[in-house]
């Protein structure tokens, strides 16, 4: 099995040895790849639609995964049993149905070590969410695939500072390490929000939230330092 960057990506995260739960699993693509690299021990591959499910079902038969690989139908967090996986993937979602399931599955959640996150939209309000419900960023990853950008968010358990509001809107793990393609993922959110600006009237108020942000991400793109204080909050 030969994963696409952003799946192969995702994969990369996840311990050896481990139990994995795949939420809204689509093919199933991750399951077989992390059984048959030898990277996850057990592997719940879940979606809620029957059709994805059914094509996840036919991948595993198809290489007698099925003792290894257990394919459920439902909803969220609620197709695992409290301390059944160590690492949640939830990919290929928006971020505020992310939030969902996390909020509705809390109790199960509370049990898992590690999630792997891959918002298609929405990434800021996943990120303020984590933040404020007991979860800390431990790493994010940008890639690049036909065109768009994918944002990888990992989390675990714990408690974290936001030190400024930016980091919200751009994961402060990718400022850090100066990713490769931080530079021209912010210029695409620049060109996107100009299109937005150019349209509005110039005494709109979101307008002006737009110029402040792209002000910031001007900053980023200048490879200016990032203190604490480099930003006024907001």
């Amino acid at each position: 099995m030969k994963l696409t960057e952003r799946l192969g990506k995702i994969a990369e995260y996840i311990p050896h040895g481990s139990k994995v739960a795949d939420i809204g699993t689509d093919h199933g693509f991750i399951p077989v790849y992390l059984i048959e690299n030898k990277i996850a021990t057990y592997v719940v591959a879940s979606d809620l639609n029957k059709g994805s499910l059914n094509k996840a079902v036919k991948e595993v038969q198809k290489r007698n995964l099925q003792s290894l690989i257990d394919t459920r139908l439902g909803n969220g967090l609620n197709v695992l049993s409290p301390g059944e996986v160590d690492v949640v993937v939830i990919a290929g979602m928006g971020g505020i149905l992310i939030t969902k399931i996390l909020e509705e599955g809390k109790d199960t959640a509370k049990t898992i070590k590690k999630f792997i996150l891959q918002p298609m939209r929405d990434s800021t309000y996943l990120r303020k969410y984590l933040i404020e419900n007991g979860y800390k960023i431990c790493d994010e990853e940008l890639v690049k695939e036909n065109q768009k950008y994918y944002e990888i968010i990992v989390a675990e358990h714990g408690r974290q500072k936001v030190k400024n509001d930016i980091y919200y809107q751009v994961g402060e793990k990718l400022i850090q390490k100066k990713h490769p393609l931080l530079k021209e993922f912010l210029q695409y959110k620049i060109d996107k929000m100009k299109k937005i600006i150019n349209k509005l009237p110039e005494t709109n108020e979101k307008r002006k939230q737009l110029e402040e942000k792209v002000k910031k991400f001007e900053v980023l793109i200048n490879g200016l330092e990032m203190p604490s204080n480099s930003f006024h909050n907001g």
